[in-house]
């Protein structure tokens, strides 16, 4: 397997990635080309567009200028600051509750809505559904939480044609954050196809209903777009901030914690030593652990290489992390596959399809072996002249320990007695439905 000579990624990461000639991929080209965006443009355009329908909501006498997809993490708390406070529009927010929260999730939308005085418009997903609709699509495409990602992308278009708001902000383009998907030329908007084709597995609502789920057409009204008509008559775009605005999560997340109260997780995660983001779905550990089974890497990997990128990392102390933490098994899997009406072999019969051979081989007794890992790639020729300069701010400095998990093993230059085992930490988490 290739893998990034900059960060950690590998040549199968999704949904794509390329090389260059140098082995760097276009997730770390895609960082690079923000020291080339001119911002102050950048966001003069921003300020265009948001007077823009600021004023057209005053004409039709609209309360809200704009609206905001929250789930109330750190991203949801920068976008309504932004919004608010720095430029004086009046959000409404919307968001969808896909059943799995976490209490600190919880805890954080509400104090999302307080702290910035802001309506919030939340519709709860039936559990039963959400059962139904995880199960089928964890059988089908390896994931659980296909609901959530199709409810967040397609219930704020419900909002914004049914209250005539056409404007809806996201935060950061995360496909392009990670992997290069688009480039910073292309200030690409949100559209029906990037919904379907990348948050949705290429499937739309209606795919979903057969004899084999069990699916109802009154169980996906959530997921099912408004029609092509609705959206031209009322010129609904969506726009995300990290085309206008320099995008730096961890530095946006420590704003917002020390300024509007969000909170990270204050304990070992574990998937990742980054503690503030994703913090609002118990679900997302299993998840990001699909990820691994079928595709090699996971959440570390993908933490770990914005931190490179950033220079608050080497790429030595990036393999350790995904050593560390990429192929453990949440203890959240019991919690899911209770609710799923599954045995964990199912679980694994279900995934083993999905494998890709290009990274994962069978052993004659039956156990599942990656055949390569980042780890052997530390010593590359090319990841030498690849390597970005190191920043000041170290990602395991004492002042950053609220953002990143570390237990102190190590200095802040470099991991010079790797710890490679650390008893896992388990906590008892529960279905939270409002």
């Amino acid at each position: 397997m290739e893998y990034c000579a900059r960060c950690l990624y590998p040549a199968n990461a999704k949904p794509t990635i390329i090389f260059d000639e140098q082995g760097v991929c276009s997730g770390c080209r895609y960082h690079e080309s923000r020291q080339r965006i001119d911002w102050v443009e950048r966001e003069k355009l921003l300020r265009e567009i948001l007077e823009e329908h600021r004023r057209r909501a005053w004409e039709a006498g609209n309360p809200y200028d704009c609206i905001i997809p929250v789930s109330g993490g750190k991203d949801s708390h920068y976008q309504t600051y932004l919004l608010k406070v720095v430029y004086g529009m009046n959000p409404l927010l919307v968001t969808y509750n896909h059943a799995f929260n976490t209490p600190l999730g919880i805890r954080n939308l509400n104090n999302l809505v307080s702290r910035f005085g802001c309506d919030l418009i939340r519709f709860t997903a039936s559990p039963e559904a959400v059962r139904k609709i995880s199960r089928y699509m964890l059988k089908k495409v390896g994931d659980l939480t296909w609901h959530y990602h199709a409810g967040i992308r397609t219930f704020p278009f419900q909002v914004a044609v049914k209250y005539r708001i056409p404007l809806i902000v996201w935060g950061e383009h995360g496909f392009a954050e990670l992997t290069g998907l688009v480039t910073l030329e292309d200030m690409v908007e949100f559209t029906k196809w990037t919904r379907q084709e990348h948050d949705m597995r290429g499937f739309e609502p209606e795919d979903l209903i057969n004899e084999e789920s069990g699916i109802t057409w009154r169980e996906v009204v959530p997921y099912q777009y408004p029609s092509d008509e609705e959206i031209e008559e009322l010129g609904v775009r969506g726009i995300y901030l990290s085309n206008f605005v320099y995008w730096n999560a961890k530095e946006q997340a420590d704003f917002v914690i020390k300024n509007y109260g969000f909170a990270p997780f204050s304990a070992r995660r574990e998937r990742s030593f980054l503690l503030y983001g994703k913090t609002d779905d118990h679900a997302n550990d299993v998840h990001d652990y699909l990820k691994y089974l079928k595709f090699g890497y996971g959440r570390a990997t993908d933490d770990a290489s914005m931190e490179i990128r950033h220079g608050r990392m080497t790429r030595e102390e990036g393999v350790e992390m995904v050593k560390l933490y990429d192929h453990v098994r949440p203890s959240t899997l019991d919690t899911y596959l209770k609710f799923l009406g599954l045995s964990e072999e199912e679980f694994y019969e279900w995934i083993e399809p999905m494998r890709d051979p290009d990274i994962w081989e069978k052993k004659v007794d039956g156990t599942w072996v990656a055949k390569d890992t980042v780890a052997n790639h530390i010593y590359d020729p090319w990841v030498g002249a690849a390597r970005v300069p190191q920043v000041a701010d170290r990602t395991f400095s004492e002042w950053n320990r609220h953002l990143y998990y570390s237990d102190g093993r190590f200095d802040n230059q470099a991991f010079t007695n790797p710890w490679l085992r650390i008893e896992s930490h388990n906590e008892q988490r529960d279905f939270i439905v409002l």
